[in-house]
């Protein structure tokens, strides 16, 4: 039964079982202020993670900080790539390029102020976690933060490149 509710809890945590869905045209904006169609974003053929996060959310920066201490790691032996985006409200966007450049992050970040993006994959809380495969896929999705979560995010990554 133990093993039982653990299989259970990990295919919530990935989001197995999430009915394969291509990303939605919705337009944000690079840190830079360039528009990005998110329906666009690619990793030439390989796995990518989006991240959203808030520079308030203590949960979402412990996340991106525990992938950052592996990301070079997880980019060699998968090719993955991270796009953090940011739902800091238009007024405090301007805290997030500070936050990112002191925790020297490597990240492709993204705002998306009016959480418009994060609304269209179905994430009502974060971190909210979306990952997509070479094809542009959403493959797997998950809400909040714990300890270790990001070990089950790359193992996701590797199945995904078998």
């Amino acid at each position: 039964m133990k093993h039982y509710f653990l299989l259970l809890t990990m295919m919530t945590v990935l989001g197995i079982g999430v009915a394969q869905a291509q990303l939605p045209a919705v337009t944000i904006k690079t840190i830079d202020g360039n528009a990005v169609r998110i329906d666009t974003l690619n990793n030439g053929g390989k796995p990518f993670i989006i991240d959203f996060f808030a520079t308030w959310c203590k949960p979402c920066n412990r996340e991106l900080s525990a992938i950052a201490e592996v990301y070079d790691e997880w980019k060699e032996e998968t090719g993955v790539k991270v796009y953090a985006i940011s739902i800091d409200q238009a007024q405090n966007i301007h805290k997030v390029k500070p936050l990112v450049d002191q925790n020297e992050w490597e990240y492709d970040v993204l705002l998306d102020p009016n959480s418009e993006l994060l609304k269209a994959l179905g994430g009502q809380m974060i971190p909210y976690v979306v990952v997509v495969d070479g094809q542009g896929n959403i493959v797997a999705k998950h809400s909040g933060y714990t300890e270790g979560a990001e070990v089950e995010l790359i193992e996701k990554v590797r199945e995904l490149i078998k």
